[in-house]
């Protein structure tokens, strides 16, 4: 089996940091359009267009399954890149609310959303939220995160400076669903902030699971080949790649 995972930069390495882990593809092809990071203040069809583009470059490969591991392209291009598509099209909002109703069994919790400002304006997980029941949530666009984690900027004054300029005025919190696969990577310093009391929530956590159940991808592959393609710098996806997920890298 192999796997096309998209996204606007480097922050879907965190979704392929979970299939690597579980061993659930034999080769993936990672694609991260770093030329035009972020996506997340683009209207939506640039995003359209941005991301059917990067479809045209997965069709070069056989490839089985393509996973958007951008928020802001699962809410705005999946039907269109599934009309075009060869194979199966999957995004990362869904399984991020799977991993919630996992963690989170009260409705009546408190529940923050943070993502760019494309994916929060589209309010697919509010909508999504609000069908599984849940009552209060409050959503906030944090685009600054994107380019802080581009730049590699895990932690330090820069990152405290943004989260206090977002977070500043938001008390009490039970979980925070991380809507950009960029934060993972600054995930510790965004749980310290809340005094670690909040649970964090990201679709890299279920989207293994969100691929057995619908997908029926049972087989583990001793072994996982990645590939890593990027539209600028890809020495620079490489070493975040190191960095975060220390594989072999062909």
């Amino acid at each position: 089996m192999k796997a096309a995972v998209f996204d606007s930069g480097i922050g879907g390495l965190t979704v392929v940091k979970s299939l690597i882990e579980h061993k659930l593809f034999e080769e993936i092809i990672y694609f991260g359009d770093t030329a035009r990071v972020p996506y997340g203040i683009k209207d939506k069809n640039t995003i359209i267009r941005y991301s059917l583009e990067a479809l045209e470059f997965f069709k070069n490969f056989d490839v089985d399954i393509l996973i958007t591991a951008c928020n802001s392209v699962s809410a705005h291009a999946i039907p269109e890149l599934r009309q075009n598509a060869p194979f199966p099209v999957v995004g990362v909002i869904e399984p991020g609310v799977l991993a919630l109703e996992k963690k989170i069994k009260d409705k009546e919790k408190n529940i923050l959303i943070i993502g760019t400002n494309a994916t929060i304006s589209s309010q697919k997980y509010q909508k999504i939220l609000k069908e599984k029941g849940f009552k209060n949530f409050i959503s906030k666009p944090t685009p600054l995160f994107v380019p802080i984690v581009e730049e590699g900027l895990f932690e330090g004054e820069v990152l405290e400076a943004a989260m206090k300029h977002y977070f500043q005025d938001i008390k009490k919190i039970d979980a925070i669903i991380l809507g950009c696969t960029h934060f993972p990577l600054i995930s510790k310093n965004i749980k310290k902030y809340f005094n670690n009391e909040a649970i964090l929530i990201h679709s890299g956590e279920a989207i293994v699971e969100h691929l057995e159940d619908g997908f029926g991808l049972k087989k583990r592959f001793p072994n996982t080949n990645l590939k890593l393609f990027a539209s600028e710098n890809p020495e620079k996806l490489k070493q975040i790649a190191n960095l975060w997920l220390k594989p072999t890298i062909v």
